[in-house]
Order: structure tokens, then sequence, then C-alpha cells
């Protein structure tokens, strides 16, 4: 392998392009021999049958994982509509079938326009999701009965690329933009079921994570022959809001200080910021709380 892993004590991003078969742990696990260190951490799961964008926190870097696993995500598609499976996907185990061939274009155009912009969504069964306090997966895999709440998604856009139709089956290559927390397998599922025909995944490839696309990700075989990661500080002004301030307001904040937010320059802010002091020196990220600039996330040499 050319390169070596991160600096001891600091770290950085990883892009992972995920091969279909491996879970996210897997890819952690592969990570880690890479890396040489046992600290990293992902930002969202995919399923062993998807590809894709994973994103891979080495170190410090781990510390900015649960907000990244906030951002938007971009996803490609195949949904076969004519079957439902348990798993909403290719995976599973057939449940339900029907004829799909007489569904036509316009159908399936109002049925997209219904799970897109702002929904309820009730997730997959076969999700991460923990139900007092074990995943939802686990339990369905145990045979037990699980019921898992709807909740508020946001699909940005729902396109259908192509249609093809063989036999019974009608198959749709979609791309999806959705906020954080949206299953897609769900939206093959109740795509299905509103057209009466049932649905499921076939294939998923996701091409976005936040700004960190395909065009930035490598497979682990790359990975173990070129060591490519995205320093804090770059992922940081990449992905979050973020605003410049003073050497000595700087000093605050890594210090674990709060400071007005008009000090700050981030009145207003609704989400995580990003702070750099003189020299893109990254301090780390904030929120604000009742006028002041509270640090969630503190770098300061990173």
């Amino acid at each position: 392998m050319s390169g070596a892993g991160p600096k001891p004590g600091l770290g950085g991003l990883v892009i992972v392009d995920k091969f279909a078969g491996m879970t996210s742990h897997d890819v952690v696990g592969r990570i880690r021999k890479l890396a040489n260190t046992r600290k990293v951490g992902h930002a969202g799961t995919l399923d062993p049958m998807a590809t894709g964008v994973l994103v891979v926190g080495i170190e410090r870097a781990t510390r900015l994982l649960g907000h990244l696993a906030g951002g938007d995500k971009s996803y490609a598609a195949t949904i076969r509509l004519g079957a439902a499976t348990d798993t909403d996907d290719a995976m599973g185990m057939v449940t339900a079938s029907a004829d799909a061939s007489a569904v036509g274009d316009e159908a399936i155009a109002a049925g997209i326009a219904v799970l897109s912009g702002d929904i309820e969504q009730v997730p997959s069964t076969i999700s991460a999701i923990k139900v007092d306090g074990k995943r939802a997966y686990s339990r369905a895999r145990a045979g037990e009965e699980v019921e898992l709440a709807a909740r508020a998604v946001q699909v940005e856009r729902f396109a259908v690329l192509a249609t093809r139709r063989a036999g019974e089956y009608v198959d749709l290559d979609v791309e999806v933009d959705c906020s954080t927390g949206t299953y897609i397998r769900a939206l093959a599922r109740d795509l299905g079921a509103g057209l009466g025909v049932g649905g499921h995944l076939t294939a998923l490839r996701r091409t976005r994570v936040g700004p960190f696309g395909l065009d930035g990700a490598h497979t682990l075989d790359e990975l173990a022959e070129t060591w490519t990661t995205v320093p804090i500080a770059q992922a940081a002004r990449a992905t979050f809001a973020h605003r410049d301030v003073d050497a000595e307001a700087a000093r605050i904040l890594v210090n674990g200080g709060w400071l007005p937010a008009e000090l700050a320059g981030v009145e207003g802010a609704t989400g995580p910021t990003a702070v750099f002091g003189p020299d893109e020196w990254f301090c780390g990220l904030i929120e604000v709380r009742d006028g002041r600039a509270r640090p969630i996330a503190v770098f300061g040499d990173a």
C-alpha cells in the first residue's frame, strides 16, 4: 500500500464506494486494518445489497459523523412493480404478487407524486432502527412482530429515468434526492402498494451523502493501493455552514467557552456551524442556544 494511515490524533474522512454484499460494519473493519487504528466509524448505514457512498471517519473525525449523518442523500435505484417481499428488496422472500403489466406511466407518475415532497413514511421493518434497545431487523429475523411509527421525511426529487416492461413485471430505474432517515426500500414498497401490485427494490446505489459524491469515492481495493482521506477542516468547510472568527473568539471556543452569537457571526443559525480562526484554523462545530454560540465538537488543531 502506498501512503499510510492518519497522523495520530488527527485522522480524516474516507469516502468509500462500497461493494455489494458487504455490511457497513464490514467496511469499518477493513478501514481499521488499512488505517491501523481502532477508532473508526461511519455516517449512515448502507444495506448489504446496496453499493455506493459510505462516509467513514478516522480517529478524531469520528466526532463529525453524527452531524454528517443528518445531511441530505441521493440514490440511484431500480424498483420492481408486481411483487412485494418481506424485506422490501430482492434479498427477501416474495410475500405477494400481482400482474403489473397494465399499470400505465400516468398511474406510476401519480403514485410517485404522492411519495414526493414532505411525507410521512413508515420505515422498512428490516432496518437498523432500535425498538426497546434492539435493532428492528434483529427482532424481525427472530420472528417477532415489528411495528415502526411513521416519521416525517422529505423526498426532494423522485424521478423515473427508464421504464422496462417484461411479462407481469415493470422495472423502474429511478433517482431520489431525500432527507436523512428516508428509506428507498420503503418508497418502493409504498409505490407498489399504492398501485395495488406490490413493489420492492432490486438495486440500490447511494450516489451522494451531503457534499460527498461518487466522484470522490474510492473502493476498498483502491484505498489499499493509495490511502486517500479528506482532512477534517476541509470536510467541515464543505459540509457545514461556516464562519470565520478572530483569534480571541477562536481561543474561547476551542477551550469550551460560549460566545454571544453575534460575536461568532452565527445569529439565526439553525444547525451546526463550522468555525475557523485565522489561517484556516478549524476550531470546531458550534450551535446557537439562547443567543449564544455553544461548542458541540471542539478540534482546535485539526
